[in-house]
């Protein structure tokens, strides 16, 4: 049973990986098309130097596009991140924010890709912007996705 999606973002938003970042989920599509986070600098992602920790910035991106393809293509496919990096652009300060789409046509094609049995490895891409919109921080995930055999 999948719980519905008010119930999901409340659990994430109390799972203490994110509680103690300070990650918030702040708006989560009732069919997991789209998902924003956030996260405000405090104490407890603070780095040396008073900015956002780069730990906590990744973490903050970590398993949505995951969680929302599995959501979307159901149990009859594996979906997993396989790889994933961060490129740092500006120092965060204050409350920043990402925010994950799947683009119109992406399930289409990924059901496409793996009817065969096939694995596919489509290499996504979110924004961490501040509250200026400027950016941040970019993050890459390679995840790994197979149609499971019946």
């Amino acid at each position: 049973m999948k719980p519905p999606a008010w119930l999901f973002k409340f659990l994430l938003n109390l799972w203490p990986p994110f509680l103690g970042a300070g990650i918030r989920v702040k708006r989560l599509a009732t069919d997991f098309s789209d998902i924003e986070v956030r996260l405000k600098l405090g104490f407890s992602n603070r780095n040396y130097v008073g900015t956002h920790f780069g730990g906590s910035l990744y973490a903050m991106t970590d398993p949505f596009f995951m969680l929302m393809l599995m959501r979307q293509l159901g149990r009859d496919y594996y979906v997993w991140d396989k790889s994933g990096s961060i490129d740092y652009i500006k120092p965060g300060r204050g409350t920043v924010r990402a925010r994950f789409r799947l683009e119109p046509g992406m399930l289409e094609d990924i059901r496409r890709r793996t009817a065969a049995g096939d694995k596919y490895l489509p290499k996504l891409q979110v924004d961490i912007l501040d509250q200026q919109g400027e950016l941040v921080a970019r993050v890459f995930k390679t995840l790994y996705i197979k149609r499971k055999k019946k």
